[in-house]
């Protein structure tokens, strides 16, 4: 008993000090060094949200380099066809805080919705509105958000860029899938872009949902998958937007083993 508690112990004392020093890389990387790649882009960029998209793609993915460095124990994986997506609008099951950072550090050019609150934040803020990325408000607003900017997304998609949402628009505490909000279908379909659905595990139990701490003892593997991709009839455009959320909630509900 005294042994379990003294391992205990040690586990959480080796959670606390890995989450210090990796928060604590993520504030003085951004401070000292990609601070100054910002500003350099915002004065010298012609397409200044493209290239600060680019800056946080590469910001995100040298944290979670830096990630897999201080946590071996945790495998990554990612797959090819994840990283060679273009032109499409995005959903995947949401666990952790972790999900979207994680990919945008896998797309140069990604937008996606970002609560409102943070909009409010010093230099977060002012990054996610340079971004291009999309204030949500309540549950359904995002919808009209987005759908007043379908033209602009549609150019933006046809470019090349990604549109990645969290249809449950809340990370999931038991692992199962909530409510599906209609807005990234809407999008999709409106214009004319495959929509694609990715499976992310693993997330949940490396960076908990309510956890400051990361597990950073125990053997766990984090994946990226490609699920499926609704790609519109050249003809008929897509099915309803009900057929469309219960065919993406069937295919991700399957392969994640969920009932």
């Amino acid at each position: 008993m005294e042994r379990q508690r003294a391992r205990h112990g040690l586990g959480l004392a080796r959670d606390f000090l890995l989450t210090i020093i990796i928060w604590t890389y993520y504030i003085i990387s951004f401070f000292v060094f990609f601070s100054f790649l910002y500003a350099f882009r915002l004065v010298f960029a012609k397409n200044r949200e493209f290239s600060f998209q680019r800056v946080n793609a590469f910001f995100f993915r040298t944290f979670f380099r830096v990630l897999a460095i201080l946590l071996p124990r945790v495998s990554w994986h990612i797959g090819h066809d994840v990283k060679a997506i273009r032109s499409s609008v995005i959903i995947a099951n949401h666990l952790s805080f972790l999900d979207p950072i994680l990919l945008v550090s896998l797309f140069p050019r990604q937008k996606t919705i970002v609560k409102s609150r943070y909009f409010a934040m010093p230099v977060f803020g002012w990054i996610l509105k340079r971004s291009g990325y999309i204030p949500a408000f309540t549950h359904g607003e995002d919808t009209d958000i987005l759908l007043e900017q379908v033209a602009k997304m549609r150019q933006y998609l046809s470019a090349g860029g990604n549109l990645f949402i969290f249809p449950e628009g809340t990370r999931s505490r038991t692992g199962k899938l909530g409510t599906f909000d209609k807005g990234a279908f809407r999008i999709a379909r409106q214009c004319g872009a495959p929509l694609t659905i990715l499976s992310i595990k693993g997330t949940g139990n490396l960076y908990p949902p309510d956890s400051f701490l990361f597990k950073t003892g125990e053997d766990m593997e984090i994946s990226v998958e490609v699920v499926k991709t609704i790609v519109p009839d050249q003809e008929n455009g897509f099915e309803s937007i009900s057929a469309m959320i219960a065919e993406a909630k069937s295919a991700l509900s399957d392969r994640m083993n969920l009932p």
